[in-house]
């Protein structure tokens, strides 16, 4: 399976990437949507970097770079994480560069995940947490046929007070 279609393609974590992730890991505007409180220095970045060589099934997690495949510019990431093997499911979060949204990327980095983990890994089913003022990740689950099965009342704290999160799922065999 090769993880690419004709916008993007979606590789895994490279040495060369520490400068970008060190500046999206440390926007504190984007730890809202995230579980980061903190930022991350670079030598802890680096050793995850290295570390990300180990497999799915051992970390239960995994992040892969968004590529363009015309320009090679690394547009944003794909994180799978809270692998859950005997439950067949696992959580999805994407994200897309301010500078590139607006572009697809986001939908077609869906598309090449949800082929990664239904077709190869044969999971059950993806499924994400969007805050219900992120208006367009909303607008996108929903048109890609995702399910709106809950939501997750003042489920984060933001600096304008708590949020509510929807809970989007797709399974295998929808």
């Amino acid at each position: 399976m090769l993880l690419e279609n004709d916008l993007i393609k979606l590789r895994a974590l490279e040495p060369e990437d520490l400068d970008r992730l060190y500046t999206w890991e440390n926007n504190p505007q984007l730890w809202a949507v995230g579980n980061t409180r903190n930022p991350y220095s670079r030598f802890v970045l680096k050793q995850y970097i290295i570390d990300s060589e180990k497999d799915i099934y051992e970390t239960h997690q995994l992040r892969l770079m968004m590529v363009n495949n015309k320009t090679g510019e690394t547009v944003g990431t794909v994180d799978l994480f809270d692998f859950d093997i005997h439950n067949s499911r696992v959580a999805l979060g994407l994200y897309v560069d301010a500078a590139f949204q607006g572009n697809g990327y986001a939908k077609a980095a869906l598309h090449l995940v949800e082929e990664y983990v239904f077709t190869f890994l044969q999971l059950n089913q993806l499924y994400c947490h969007i805050s219900e003022k992120n208006t367009a990740s909303r607008l996108m689950f929903e048109k890609e046929n995702y399910q709106t099965n809950g939501i997750l009342k003042n489920w984060i704290k933001s600096p304008e007070g708590f949020e509510n999160i929807i809970v989007f799922q797709r399974f295998r065999n929808s």
